[in-house]
Parts: structure tokens; sequence; C-alpha cells
């Protein structure tokens, strides 16, 4: 078996951490305090103030800035996935290259391969997850067309049950975008396992810590909370 003890402990550690992550931030009862739920949150009121505006103009511009993004990161995960491609095509002479350097451990060229295919499998996931949120993207730009006018017959009820749909429809775009971003985040933790094991486990134990401090702590987190919250007594009595 060409794993050892350490590299399947290692796997463990990281596919534990990925676990964690995904329970933490989307079933636990701190996932309404995380960023992507407070943005969530002023998405949601995006589409119910982009409903009742009559011009969408900067609303359809917003959403196409999203689509591009998507795509970008998308054709990124396919030159990685190329650029990985190539190193296994180089085979032994690879191997051979990154065994000359200093702290590295020894491993068999089907380790070797195990490895890059790992990486190669993270990044294909993150492909997917960004197709997907392109797609989506698309989707939602039709049912930013298919908005009932602002001085339509359409009814406020009416538009503002669009302005769910199309807000959920959105928040799976920024889930499944989200997804693919953190892929590229484990595998640079996971580029790690090229030179040893532990080094992997540490690496990954820094991701997911980066990863938690953003997403509940961050400079962001705590103004996006703070921008969430109604606005103190005196602010308001200023307005």
């Amino acid at each position: 078996m060409p794993l050892s003890t350490t590299d399947v402990l290692a796997l463990c550690w990281f596919f534990a951490l990925v676990l964690a992550y995904e329970i933490i931030t989307t079933h636990s009862r701190f996932a309404t305090r995380s960023l992507s739920a407070r943005v969530g949150h002023h998405r949601r009121q995006w589409l119910s103030h982009m409903v009742e505006r009559e011009q969408r103009h900067f609303d359809a511009i917003l959403l196409a800035s999203l689509s591009q993004s998507n795509a970008f990161f998308a054709s990124t995960s396919v030159l990685g996935i190329g650029g990985l491609a190539a190193v296994m095509g180089s085979g032994e002479a690879a191997h051979r290259m990154l065994e000359q350097l200093p702290y590295v451990t020894q491993t068999t060229p089907a380790l070797w391969e195990i490895k890059i295919l790992f990486l190669i499998a993270i990044l294909i996931y993150a492909f997917f997850k960004f197709a997907w949120a392109f797609r989506l993207s698309h989707y939602t730009a039709i049912l930013f067309g298919a908005t009932p006018p602002a001085d339509g017959e359409a009814n406020a009820l009416e538009r503002r049950n669009h302005a769910r749909h199309a807000a959920r429809l959105l928040d799976l775009v920024g889930h499944h975008a989200n997804s693919g971003l953190r892929s590229f985040y484990y595998a640079f933790g996971a580029v790690a396992w090229l030179f040893d094991p532990w080094l992997f486990i540490l690496a990954m134990t820094l991701v997911f810590a980066i990863l938690m401090r953003r997403e509940f702590v961050s400079n962001a987190a705590l103004i996006i909370t703070a921008a969430s919250a109604p606005a103190p007594r005196h602010e308001a009595g200023e307005q």
C-alpha cells in the first residue's frame, strides 16, 4: 500500500476539517453569525429594494459582475488542472526534482501520483462549483428580467414574492461560489502534502483557522454584522 499511516492520518484530518467547517458555518448555532449568513441578509435586502425601483440598470451591472467573477475562477481552475496534468506527465523527473529539496519526505512514485491526483480532484471540484454558480447567475438574470415593473399591474405582494425567489437563487450562486473559493484554500493546504504529511496537517490547520477567522471575526465580518444591526437610538434620531 503506497499510503503510510501518517499519510492516512493527514487525509483524515483534511476531510475532518472540511466537514467541521461545513457543520459550523451551515448547521450549528453559530451559522447565523457567519459572514456568509450576514451577506445573505443584505442580498435579500438588495432584491427586495430592487423590485421597488423603476430603473434597474445598476442591479443588472452588479449581477453581471458576479457572473464574470465566477467565470474567471472556473477558468483558473481549468488552468490549474492543466498545470498539474503536465506535472504528472513529467512523472519521474518532477518527483526526483522535488525530493532533492531539503526537508522533503521520501515517497514512492505511486504515492507522488496519488498526491498530484488529489490536488487535481480538488480543482475539479472547484471548477464544477464555479461553473454551476456561473450557470445559476444566468438563471438569476432571467428572474431579474422577469421582475414585475414597480409601476405596473403587479401588487407589492407579488413583487416581494418574486424578490424572495430571486434572492434564494442568488443565495445558491453565493453558496456554490464560496465552496469553489474554499477549494482553492484547501488546494494550497494540500500542496504541503507533496513535502511532508505532517506539514500537510499543519497547513490544513492553518487554512481552517484562517477561514474561521474570516468567517466570524474578520474586519469584514464585523463591519457587515454592524451594517445588519439597527442604528443606535441617537443616530436614528439624527436622521
